[in-house]
């Protein structure tokens, strides 16, 4: 079996190195990265994996960032270029942690008939800036929450996905679903957890959201960062990002307040094994990291029994939110047919009477 990852990055020189290595190191045989004008030294680092064999970089110097577009492109080079089985479209931030062995045991389980699998986020929460790497400061995720519960589980994303390389594969937007033949998921196993580090350091906040702001200015995609980006945005624009991240980061009160509450969680694996492969003297490396040696190098323990139970229960809500948000679409579907037809019935009474009354339209 042959995994490649693809990756597009701009600016993350302070995660790329450690996110490539991981994944390097944990089954990905093969990295295809698009780099869109980064300018931190994220260019070089991705140079430094591609002269050790690993990666093949591809330069994007446009002014916007399509990225459904670029990551669809580089999927399917994966197939046809580099003949891979698995591929994972990864965002720079995100490690894709196996539960057991590594990433193409797993795959290696899935059977046939099936083309895409789901993992499961793990969303990691800002922490104080200091002088050490992200992933020895940012070992406290969110909780599960109850999307059965959740308003807003319509649009909640709680999984993202890996699929079997194909030719004519397409990439929706943000990685989260893919469309092709022969893709079709297998619902109810989530063999892989995400981990996801979007808050990392004032600076890099504030580099990622004006990025993405300014890339989608003046087009469709403009509105979907009127929320939380916009904010960002607005606040680099009066120079007030470090005060919206400051009110971002958890404190270490707040964080025991929030263990004590459920709201957080203490997981170390990130940190675990990125520590691992820091301390790899002697042999190839690029970043800091070790590079992998003729097979993986990590090797992820199976949970124990308490974790598999509490991540069946989590596994059962999830697909539980499948159903809530098909319904809630439904139920606004209906909604707006319900609306035209009082909209159509209203015009017609309308005429009727005109008719009845020999007035024009």
């Amino acid at each position: 079996m042959k995994l490649v990852m693809t990756v597009a990055a701009r600016d993350e020189a302070d995660v790329i190195g450690a996110q490539l290595a991981f994944h390097l190191n944990a089954g990905v045989d093969f990295v295809i990265a698009t780099d869109h004008r980064s300018t931190d030294g994220t260019t070089e680092i991705f140079r430094e994996f591609e002269r050790a064999g690993y990666l093949e970089l591809i330069a994007e110097t446009g002014s916007d960032y399509p990225q459904s577009e670029w990551v669809t492109k580089m999927a399917r080079l994966a197939a046809t270029k580099h003949g891979a089985d698995w591929v994972i479209n990864s965002d720079a931030d995100e490690f894709w942690y196996p539960r057991g062995g590594n990433l193409k045991e797993v795959l290696a389980l899935v059977p046939p008939r099936y083309g895409v699998i789901q993992a499961f986020f793990r969303h990691f929460v800002a922490r104080p800036d200091d002088e050490r790497p992200f992933f020895e400061r940012l070992t406290t995720r969110l909780a599960p929450s109850d999307p059965m519960t959740d308003p807003t589980a319509e649009y909640a994303t709680f999984e993202k996905v890996i699929h079997r390389a194909m030719p004519d594969v397409r990439v929706g937007a943000g990685n989260h679903t893919v469309a092709g033949v022969g893709l079709a998921l297998l619902r109810g196993w989530y063999p892989v957890e995400l981990f996801h580090f979007p808050l990392r350091s004032s600076d890099q906040a504030e580099r990622k959201f004006v990025h993405a702001k300014t890339a989608t200015a003046g087009t469709a995609r403009d509105a979907k960062f009127r929320g939380s980006s916009h904010r960002w945005h607005a606040a680099a624009q009066a120079g007030t990002v470090g005060d919206l991240y400051r009110s971002l980061v958890v404190s270490d009160e707040e964080l025991a307040r929030g263990a004590r509450d459920g709201v957080f969680v203490e997981d170390v694996r990130a940190r675990d094994a990125l520590r691992a492969l820091a301390a790899v003297k002697g042999e190839p490396q690029a970043a800091g990291f070790a590079l992998p040696a003729a097979q993986a190098r990590l090797e992820f323990q199976r949970p124990g029994l308490v974790d598999e139970l509490e991540y069946a229960a989590e596994a059962a809500l999830t697909d539980g939110a499948d159903i809530v948000r098909l319904q809630r679409r439904v139920d606004r579907l209906e909604a707006r047919l319900n609306a035209r037809e009082r909209s159509v019935g209203r015009r017609l009474s309308a005429a009727l009477r005109r008719a009845r009354t020999g007035d024009g339209p």
